[in-house]
């Protein structure tokens, strides 16, 4: 019996210890979660001002830059499965050569 009793507080203590190790995780978990968030939202705020910075400043002849700035032309980063080639080399043409009204 002393050797089960052993067994058992060695067993509580272990569980113990898995506890904290695990509180201490998701807390580490919880923090890199809520600094990622942070950072997300300084990005869209950014992202957003830059946007509503490039609206106000519309002049004739941009309309294709800011097409091709809004566009994502690296076909590596793309997650579509479509071929968005010919779309890719149109945009970029007109980006290069605007058409003349």
């Amino acid at each position: 019996t002393e050797r089960l009793e052993a067994l058992d507080a060695n067993s509580r203590k272990q569980e113990a210890e898995w506890k904290e190790k695990a509180i201490k995780e998701l807390e580490e978990w919880y923090a890199r979660q809520d600094e990622q968030l942070q950072k997300t939202k300084a990005n869209n705020r950014a992202a957003e001002e830059a946007f509503v910075n490039d609206i106000d400043e519309s002049s004739p002849g941009t309309e294709w830059e800011r097409v091709a700035r809004l566009c994502d032309f690296n076909p590596k980063s793309s997650k579509q499965a479509k071929d968005v080639s010919r779309m890719r080399s149109v945009l970029i043409s007109l980006k290069q050569a605007p058409l003349v009204h």
